[in-house]
């Protein structure tokens, strides 16, 4: 699978971003999915995961509130909606995926695909 995420910009604090992370190659419908993010000089951090179906996500206490994970998986693609924007939240955001497991890991070592991340600013 490849992933393609897209979406990112320079915000001001509080305001909206909406992410997507757009899949190709075949359906992801059978993955577990992911968002995280790395700012500059740390390490990838967990953001958001979601099961096949949608029926369990899974966020990092840093984001949850404020963020929602989601997924079509008719279209492919799946998403991060991003509300009360905070300086410390600009970092690259990248989605990956893991097929096979109904676990959803905060590891980033877990995950077997990874698309080419987006940048995200939010200035203060």
């Amino acid at each position: 699978v490849q992933l393609q995420a897209s979406g990112g910009g320079l915000v001001q604090a509080g305001d909206s971003l909406r992410l997507s992370c757009a899949a190709s190659g075949r359906t992801f419908s059978s993955d577990v999915m992911s968002w995280f993010r790395q700012a500059p000089g740390q390490e990838r951090e967990f953001v958001a995961a979601i099961t096949q179906n949608a029926n369990i996500l899974y966020y990092a206490d840093s984001v949850k509130g404020r963020f929602t994970i989601s997924r079509d998986n008719v279209k492919n693609t799946m998403y991060l909606q991003m509300n009360s924007l905070k300086p410390e939240d600009t970092a690259v955001y990248y989605c990956a995926g893991r097929p096979a497991t109904s676990t959803l890991y905060a590891n980033p070592s877990r995950y077997d695909y990874w698309g080419q991340g987006t940048l995200v600013t939010v200035s203060s």
